[in-house]
């Protein structure tokens, strides 16, 4: 079905063989024997603003460290970022809302081409490549690094918060107000601790050899993570605001989102037995002709409780020999994980809206023998 809109599914007809165009055709010398319509709504890949200028951000960093005795170093820093004229898609033919809706059944979601403004219903949807976007990143990071007495210990803590326009190209801004597009990135994480450790296990003092060899070489290492969660992305692929603008593509989303009441969320971090993260029924689609109320992003679902550990033992046979096994184990309480940029279902025509559609993989050990010479 080489004619089928993605968007809807309608079919367009066969419109070959086009009526061929002869040369010399101008606004001054128009050319009254073509049928211009076998060409409309004229409707391309995004253009490029010949305004746009190019882009470039400010990083800024404050650090202070401490050393505590011999084998302890403490760091705390600042960190920041401020971006500006970042490359977004914005729609430059919206529709009329009001007129669409005044034109009765001829214009509607999805089918507002006699509603186009800038450059009328000859031309659908045409999206510009314009570099008006802005972001900002704010962190504070603390960073422990001990090593003494067998522990090799580093432990990272980050205080966060990063907001942007748009997670990207597919991602298009609002095109009556790109400010109203501001919100959390898709990549915002508020809180996240990391720790890595290794451990040798001091060895055995007893005269009893056996047992001596038995408990010599034997070391613990792994590594935990403790995170809040990543934003939930709220979609409403409905095209309830007549703007003409959803979609720009087969897998990417429009700018339209639900409408909020404004009530409690009662947000859920541990969705398990199929308990919803939040509660879908404080959302709702927004009136024919109005964009939803609803940041596409403003909280966040599910985080992390991860450790993922290795026990194991060398073996000398030398100078230049040894045998080391190894059991490895990830995620090794067997936690649900509930983390990721799409864990949350966020479209509000899903019948899973507001639950956690998917998770991290479970406990996973293996063994391991190496021999190294």
């Amino acid at each position: 079905s080489p004619f089928t809109v993605a968007a809807t599914g309608a079919s367009t007809g066969q419109r070959f063989p086009l009526q061929h165009v002869a040369y010399g055709a101008t606004a001054a010398n128009p050319n009254a024997s073509v049928n211009w319509g076998q060409f409309e709504p004229l409707v391309g890949i995004p253009a490029v603003d010949p305004n746009d200028v190019t882009p470039y951000a400010q990083h800024w960093m404050a650090s202070i460290e401490r050393q505590f005795g011999a084998g302890t170093l403490a760091t705390i820093s600042y960190v920041g970022t401020s971006s500006h004229h970042l490359l977004v898609l914005e729609e430059a033919n919206p529709a009329d809302p009001v007129l669409c809706l005044s034109l009765g059944a001829a214009c509607g979601p999805f089918n507002e081409q006699a509603a186009r403004t800038a450059f009328g219903p000859q031309f659908g949807s045409v999206e510009l490549q314009r570099t008006i976007g802005n972001a900002n990143y704010n962190a504070l990071e603390l960073t422990l690094n001990h090593r003494a007495h067998g522990l090799d210990l580093l432990a990272s803590y980050t205080w966060s918060k990063s907001i942007d326009q748009s997670a990207g190209l597919p991602e298009p801004v609002n095109p009556v107000d790109p400010s109203l597009s501001r919100g959390l990135s898709a990549f915002d994480l508020r809180q996240n601790f990391v720790a890595s450790f290794h451990y040798d296990i001091p060895k055995v003092k007893s005269e009893d050899r056996l047992l001596h060899l038995m408990a010599d070489g034997w070391a613990l290492a792994g590594v935990t993570r403790l995170t809040t969660g990543l934003p939930v992305t709220l979609l409403n692929n409905n095209d309830t605001s007549l703007l003409g603008t959803i979609p720009n593509g087969i897998n990417n989303n429009g700018v339209d989102t639900p409408q909020w009441n404004g009530g409690s969320l009662q947000l859920n971090t541990n969705p398990r037995r199929g308990a919803p993260v939040f509660d879908a029924s404080q959302f709702s689609l927004p009136a024919l002709g109005t964009m939803g109320n609803a940041r596409k992003r403003f909280f966040s679902g599910p985080g992390m409780e991860n450790l993922d550990a290795t026990l194991s033992r060398e073996v000398r046979l030398g100078d230049n020999r040894a045998f080391e096994f190894r059991a490895e184990a990830f995620n090794v309480f067997n936690h649900a994980q509930f983390f990721g940029a799409s864990t949350v279902e966020g479209n509000i025509s899903s019948g899973t809206f507001g639950q956690a559609v998917s998770a991290a993989a479970p406990r996973l050990v293996q063994v391991a023998v190496r021999f190294r010479f």
